[in-house]
């Protein structure tokens, strides 16, 4: 399952990108710092899985969310922010985000995302 990560922060995607390396048949082929490179990442290189964060500088991470979801309907969204709001919550998964984790005590539950995405794919 390949992956994009987009987040402002390096250290986060270092940390996610870590988490990653762990999990066997997942690899991180492509990060972004802001909403115009998540984009072109995305088309350029055609993941399984986006990891996006919802504050980013230019467009927010649910603008991008919605972007994403129309133009890629069978990829996968994983939100992963420091704003665990029950409303943004509800917002990403209303706008198409198959999980949403908040980075300050969910970053221990990428595996088993992964596992159950692994799972759904395997599915279709």
């Amino acid at each position: 399952m390949n992956v994009v990560l987009v987040d402002d922060s390096l250290l986060v995607r270092e940390r996610v990108a870590n988490i990653i390396s762990e999990i066997p048949g997942v690899k991180v082929i492509g990060e972004a710092g802001n909403s115009l490179e998540a984009i072109t990442v995305v088309r350029k290189t055609k993941p399984d899985v986006v990891i996006l964060d919802i504050k980013m500088p230019g467009e927010s991470g649910l603008q991008v969310l919605r972007k994403l979801r129309k133009e890629f309907e069978e990829l996968k969204i994983v939100m992963l922010t420091n704003y665990p709001d029950s409303q943004y919550r509800a917002e990403c998964l209303m706008h198409g985000a198959d999980y949403f984790l908040s980075k300050s005590d969910e970053f221990d539950k990428l595996p088993e995302v992964f596992s159950k995405l692994g799972k759904t794919k395997d599915i279709k």
